[in-house]
C-alpha cells in the first residue's frame, strides 16, 4: 500500500467524523508531519504517514519530539487499520 492511499482515507475517516485534515507546510522548518487532524471539541494532533514498513527520517524525528515537549499529540500512521485506534487517541 502507498503512503497517498493512508493519507487518502485518513482524511476521508477525519472528514466523516466531522473534522478536518489540511496538508501541513511549513516553509523554512523541515521535518514536520505530513497533516494536521482537527476534529470537533478542540481535538488536535500532527500525523506523519508512512508507507507500510517504512521509518522517520532522523530529522523528522527531533521534530516529532519537540512537537511533543509542546504538549502536542504526534501520530506515525503507516497502516489504514490503525486509523480508527488513532483518531480515537486524539
Amino acid at each position: 500500500m502507498r503512503e497517498k492511499t493512508i493519507e487518502r482515507k485518513l482524511a476521508v475517516t477525519v472528514k466523516k467524523m466531522g473534522g478536518i485534515c489540511p496538508k501541513f507546510v511549513s516553509p523554512g522548518l523541515d521535518g514536520m508531519p505530513d497533516r494536521l487532524v482537527l476534529l470537533p471539541g478542540g481535538r488536535l494532533a500532527f500525523v506523519e504517514v508512512k508507507a507500510p514498513g517504512k521509518k522517520s527520517r532522523p530529522l523528522q524525528m527531533v521534530r516529532h519530539e519537540l512537537l511533543k515537549r509542546l504538549g502536542f499529540a504526534v501520530y506515525v500512521l503507516d497502516d489504514v487499520e490503525k486509523i480508527g485506534e488513532m483518531l480515537d487517541g486524539i
